[in-house]
């Protein structure tokens, strides 16, 4: 409710803007203008009967007389006149004051009471401000009618007209706009239809409109609790940014630790690099006739244990599936050795019955822990029980078994000849499944398969690796590589998927620094390993992850077993 402006104060507002000689002057006037005229001053019973500023008349005759309902609209008109003839005064009056007051005063006044208005009413009505609709202020109904004349919303003072013209704009030469094209007539679109086409592929992004996002939604008792929880996380401060799931391509995040090795050095090329399947242990094998075990921290690599064996230079080292037995063979002897971890008993296997090899040399242990196939010469591969060390069958091939490895199930063995071809082999029933060729391949050296039975990796004597899908080896006579990886340039002798089968390594012992991590599944090479200028990777011999991916080693033939931690992946 509105309270209305006493006009007293009006008058005390408009005398502080005006100088004292003046305000002395305006005072005989004001109380002139407030007191009537003595000589126009007359009695009630007289006043009734005066015209508006005319001399009285007469009193009529008793006959003469109006009715009581004439009299009284008589005398409502004399005091609308009356009235009337006061507010002609005072403007009069203001008028003689505004013609003294200098043009800053008027100036003044305009900016503060807004322009010259006819009376006082007028400037009453513009202080006390528009009328509120619905709200009953008890004000008069004239007073309500002159607010609603009010205007409520002013006009534009000019209007541009190329505002009003729709402005295009061009799609094609802006890359991020040339996406979102539906065909070649979209070259330009108008500011709505863009806006329309972004929230098109905002929604599109998002999978429908997000529940913040939508406007028409009623705010449940779900929606507060929600918007508690994020006031309350507004109010915490730590690490809510976690890593993703997936490796990203391009560059690993990796840092150099101790060389496993360390606390045991040696001259003599590593031979064999393994992490332990179970516990946080690393073996490193050598030409020094050693197999030593070593505590994996990534500052000191404290050893355990080193096996010493006479005359007997490793050529593979490998742990058993349950990590409970160490299995060596030797660059020049048949004998197989079984350390017993649990036991601490070296155990020779000098003659398994039935096989007939000079030497016993590559091998490879079953995923599941229950085979274990040896490559022997003239293209023959034996397959062997680990618990018995006893001969099961043996296989043979055209050529000379260039490497072999067991499918990720341990149902199927994959053998690459030294013809360039790939035989895919039943190990139940032992016989030859599948055989291709390896595109492009005069010379096989390595084969690997990954850990989720998803991809068949094959390394040649030219540097290239050819990556293809396991189901395509199985079925087709002549399957497409997925990918050939041409980072090398000298025959590929090593390589390893990681476990969670998002990184290959790929290596060549024929050349320095030959060693590079391909990112699966989009089969691109890491830019940012091995680091060319430090030179510190030399020939490498042996690769191996650890079984969660956390670390990753090799070992090169100064005799040292390099370690690197890979910082997407959090544990060992």
């Amino acid at each position: 409710m509105h309270s209305e402006v006493p006009r007293e104060r009006l008058r005390f507002f408009s005398n502080l803007t005006m100088p004292p000689e003046r305000r002395k002057r305006m005072k005989p006037d004001r109380r002139a203008a407030a007191r009537p005229n003595r000589k126009t001053r007359m009695r009630p019973d007289r006043r009734a009967r005066a015209g508006p500023g005319g001399p009285p008349r007469k009193a009529a005759p008793s006959s003469q007389r109006k009715p009581p309902a004439r009299a009284g609209a008589a005398a409502a008109a004399v005091a609308v006149a009356a009235a009337e003839e006061e507010r002609r005064l005072r403007q009069r009056n203001r008028l003689a004051l505004e013609e003294d007051k200098p043009a800053v005063e008027r100036c003044l006044e305009e900016l503060v009471f807004g322009d010259v208005e006819d009376d006082e009413d007028a400037l009453l009505r513009r202080l006390r401000g528009p009328r509120v609709q619905g709200h009953d202020s008890g004000d008069s109904e004239g007073e309500n009618e002159a607010k609603d004349n009010f205007p409520t919303q002013k006009k534009p003072v000019w209007v541009d007209e190329e505002d009003e013209d729709e402005e295009m704009v061009d799609m094609m030469n802006n890359r991020f706009r040339k996406g979102m094209m539906k065909n070649a007539s979209e070259s330009k679109l108008s500011k709505d239809n863009l806006r329309k086409r972004l929230k098109e592929e905002f929604q599109h992004a998002m999978g429908g409109v997000p529940a913040w996002a939508d406007t028409n939604k009623q705010k449940t008792s779900s929606d507060d609790e929600s918007e508690e929880d994020e006031d309350d996380l507004l109010q915490r401060t730590g690490n809510f940014i976690s890593t993703s799931a997936s490796l990203p391509r391009g560059i690993l995040k990796m840092k150099n630790c101790q060389h496993a090795n360390a606390e045991r050095p040696t001259t003599a090329r590593i031979s064999s690099v393994q992490f332990h399947p179970c516990a946080q242990v690393v073996m490193v094998a050598g030409l020094d006739n050693a197999v030593s075990l070593f505590q994996v921290d990534g500052k000191t690599n404290p050893k355990i244990q080193s096996i010493y064996l006479e005359r007997f230079p490793i050529f593979k080292a490998c742990f058993s599936a349950n990590g409970e037995e160490v299995l060596a063979t030797s660059t020049h002897s048949k004998v197989l050795y079984v350390y017993d971890m649990l036991a601490g008993k070296l155990i020779p296997v000098h003659q398994v019955r039935g096989l007939k090899e000079k030497i016993v040399r590559s091998f490879e242990v079953s995923p599941d822990g229950s085979f274990l196939l040896i490559n022997g010469i003239a293209g023959y591969l034996h397959l062997l029980s680990v618990k018995t060390k006893e001969l099961i069958g043996s296989m043979k091939i055209n050529g000379m078994v260039a490497a072999s490895t067991f499918s990720s199930d341990s149902k199927k063995i994959y053998a690459s000849s030294g013809d360039g071809e790939v035989y895919v082999w039943d190990v139940n029933a032992r016989k030859c499944l599948n055989r291709f060729v390896d595109e492009g391949s005069l010379y096989g050296l390595s084969i690997a398969t990954s850990r989720n039975g998803q991809y068949v990796a094959c390394g040649s004597n030219c540097g290239v690796v050819n990556i293809y899908n396991q189901d395509s080896c199985l079925q087709e006579t002549n399957p497409k590589p997925i990918k050939a990886i041409m980072n090398l340039v000298t025959g590929v002798t090593s390589l390893t998927f990681n476990p969670t089968t998002e990184i290959l390594a790929i290596a060549s012992e024929k050349t320095k620094e030959a060693v590079r991590l391909v990112h699966l599944p989009s089969c691109t090479v890491f830019s940012n390993f091995p680091v060319v200028k430090k030179k510190n990777i030399s020939h490498v011999h042996t690769m191996d992850f650890s079984p969660r991916s956390g670390y990753f080693a090799l070992g090169n033939e100064k005799g040292k077993a390099l370690m690197y931690r890979l910082h997407h992946y959090s544990d060992f």
